[in-house]
């Protein structure tokens, strides 16, 4: 089955940069959230990335309302019934997730693929959320924040996955000029347990004193050659999503992911990063 149409659960930050991945190569779109306002946000910030990406040279302006016109926002499930991909990217939680799959049991194709974004929990665990006939069409594709951007796309077949589906997505993704990885599926996949051992050290970096946030950036932008600092980064992706990853990574493995007190702190303060505009750097909203 060719993949013509693609579907995004979820149009926060993520949800609403992988459809603009798809959008972007001629695939029409459906952008679904719990209430139509909330499916126009997402549209919003895929218009924000494109006038970004026009800004520094890197988009032909003249394709900006093609792109936006392929994406369909809505809080109707039922708008899903013709895709061939459905990507879910709700919230980092076993329930939410599976909640929602069952939601697109109801309305899906029965070719369909539904894939999750989820950066943590196992792929086999979350296809118990489906029929057993749809397992075997049930995948992880963990996008890279900003989805839009960066070119990592982890691949994680289930223990129920069809190698053809895992193949089909693989070259999908290589369409749409990413970097596919196929990884195992164990907790964490392969990119949050390196990225979350970095991130733990640098929050004890910060809480014993040894450097300021500020700093700390400066060592990973001048010294590591990152493109930006890890607490630039980490408010970005939202601390409830970063502290919610490492808990279930700690649960798994142990103390390397104990979560940092600090970031938990700033979790029980409400101040989440860029999108409270406050975390470990202040924001204008």
């Amino acid at each position: 089955m060719e993949i013509k149409k693609v579907g995004v659960v979820g149009a926060g930050m993520m949800g609403a940069e992988i459809g603009l991945c798809f959008a972007k190569c001629g695939y029409e779109v459906v952008l679904v959230d719990r209430t139509v306002e909330l499916a126009e946000k997402g549209k919003e910030k895929q218009a924000s990335a494109l006038d970004k990406s026009i800004k520094k040279g890197k988009f032909d302006a003249d394709e900006r309302e093609g792109v936006l016109g392929r994406v369909t926002a809505t809080c109707d499930y039922k708008d899903l019934h013709d895709c061939d991909l459905v990507i879910e990217a709700v919230f980092e939680s076993y329930d939410v997730k599976t909640a929602t799959y069952k939601e697109l049991e109801k309305v899906c194709n029965p070719e369909c693929i539904i894939a999750s974004n989820t950066s943590s929990i196992s792929i086999t665990k979350l296809a118990s959320g489906v029929s057993r006939e749809r397992a075997e069409k049930f995948i992880g594709t963990h996008f890279n924040s900003p989805a839009s951007i960066m070119k990592l796309v982890e691949v994680i077949p289930g223990h129920l996955t069809d190698g053809g589906v895992t193949n089909q997505v693989i070259d999908m993704l290589k369409h749409i000029g990413k970097e596919p990885v196929k990884v195992k599926d164990v907790t964490g996949f392969a990119l949050n347990r390196l990225f979350h051992v970095f991130s733990s050290e640098a929050c004890r970096l910060l809480e014993e004193g040894v450097a300021t946030a500020e700093d700390i950036d400066k060592i990973c932008v001048y010294g590591l050659g990152h493109p930006v600092g890890i607490f630039r980064l980490l408010d970005n992706m939202g601390h409830d999503l970063n502290i919610s990853v490492d808990k279930i990574l700690f649960d798994a493995y142990g103390e390397r992911f104990r979560p940092s007190q600090e970031m938990q702190r700033l979790v029980d303060a409400g101040l989440y990063g860029k999108k409270s505009g406050e975390g470990f750097y202040k924001y204008d909203k």
